[in-house]
């Protein structure tokens, strides 16, 4: 058993060596390196295992490898410190001229692509003859259907996209995140028939608001209070200090006051990295604050990145199940298409789309850590092991297949200039 400095020293060391070993060899985008990476290695460990059952290798690795709680380190760690980051470099100036476009993709989409997986899960898991209860495959539909804004964000910055479109996969990106949370949260109450909070719909309509609103309010909240705090002053180490204790502070008590921890981080990143660059921060204070919160993202980037692919070491056994997580894709593609297309057309009247807006934001719906994350905070029931398959095959696939191949398909659908 190691301890808690050793477990992230030994994280931080394999993180170094396979980003050094990506660069200079393979030169995958960083974060899709890193993946493969993982995942190669971990792939190689089971090989090895299968090949020689007496040799203690694997079960050590992968017993390292359980020591790290995903669902903690992402969701309750990780997420705070990369939604804030990201939310910090968006424009909202910009933002506000895609407002409906983001906004309904980010609330309709989402519930749309729930219900379109939800439903044709069910129906490939009973095609497969397993049992899944219709609430149970509604959850899978509400982890899978948020775009992961941390897969997103690396993503975009290795291909270049027009403005608006940008805006749109950012912001909804950032935003979906904590409104797949929330569905989430309320598909698996309803799912494990606890109760608890949700009666009918006016129990949803308030664990919606709660969770959602709340988390916005308590996100501006908390944003307005340490702008105020930068406004007075002109030091960037405290100022620094201040957006550290702006992300832990407000992290932890949306989780004791249960509102929407992402979407507190998202309102206050975009508060402060707007509202407090223009009036509170010194040219100086900004190089260092927007400096510090760039390498928190790429670092903590890299790390999630790994662990995603060392993660097949624990889920061993749920992987290897047959073709409904593979068929699990072209669900969650379908669903993808119709979640964005209805709203691109309903809306295209009064906002302006790029050509190629439908297929990318498509393609370009990537799904990472956070949904493994919420997939793994299933209590332990017989339909877990079914959806975490399914999500961590969906997941590596819109990674690495789909982030890889993403430059090209905007390349061919999107006018130049």
């Amino acid at each position: 058993m190691l301890s808690p400095f050793e477990l992230i020293s030994l994280l931080l060391v394999l993180t170094a060596v396979f980003a050094w070993t990506n660069h200079r060899l393979l030169r995958l985008p960083d974060t899709v390196g890193l993946l493969v990476m993982g995942l190669v290695a971990s792939l190689v460990l089971l090989a090895g295992d299968l090949l020689f059952p007496d040799t203690p290798l694997y079960e050590d690795v992968a017993g390292i490898v359980r020591q790290v709680d995903f669902q903690t380190t992402v969701l309750d760690g990780m997420l705070a410190f990369l939604l804030f980051a990201g939310a910090l470099h968006v424009d909202l100036s910009a933002l506000r001229e895609r407002a409906w476009a983001v906004g309904v993709m980010a609330t309709v989409g989402v519930l749309l692509s729930t219900a379109i997986v939800g439903l044709g899960f069910w129906g490939l898991a009973s095609l497969a003859g397993i049992g899944l209860p219709l609430p149970w495959a509604f959850v899978f539909g509400a982890l899978i259907s948020p775009t992961d804004p941390v897969a997103v964000l690396s993503t975009l910055k290795a291909v270049q996209v027009p403005r608006s479109l940008e805006l749109d996969m950012t912001g909804e990106s950032l935003f979906n995140d904590g409104i797949g949370v929330v569905v989430f949260t309320i598909a698996l109450t309803v799912a494990v028939g606890s109760g608890h909070g949700v009666a009918g719909f006016s129990g949803v309509a308030e664990l919606f608001l709660v969770e959602a609103i709340g988390g916005a309010l308590l996100g501006l909240a908390a944003g307005y209070i340490a702008y105020r705090a930068m406004r007075v002053i002109d030091n960037y180490p405290v100022e620094v200090l201040i957006s550290l204790g702006l992300v832990t502070g407000t992290y932890a008590l949306a989780a004791r006051l249960g509102t929407s921890g992402p979407i507190a981080m998202v309102v206050a990143g975009l508060l402060i990295g707007n509202r407090g660059q223009r009036d509170a921060m010194s040219d100086l204070t900004q190089r260092y604050l927007f400096g510090f919160w760039t390498l928190v993202d790429e670092i903590l980037n890299a790390v999630l990145f790994l662990l995603i692919g060392l993660e097949v070491l624990v889920l061993r056994s749920e992987v290897l199940v047959g073709w409904l997580p593979a068929s699990a894709i072209l669900l969650v593609l379908v669903a993808r298409f119709v979640a964005v297309s209805l709203p691109v057309l309903a809306l295209s009247r009064w906002n302006g789309f790029v050509a190629g807006t439908i297929p990318v934001l498509t393609w370009g719906g990537l799904r990472g850590g956070i949904s493994v994350a919420l997939a793994l905070s299933i209590p332990e029931a017989p339909e877990k092991a079914t959806i975490l398959s399914a999500t961590y095959v969906v997941v590596v696939f819109t990674l690495i297949v789909q982030g890889l191949s993403l430059r090209r398909l905007v390349e061919r659908t999107v006018p130049r200039g």
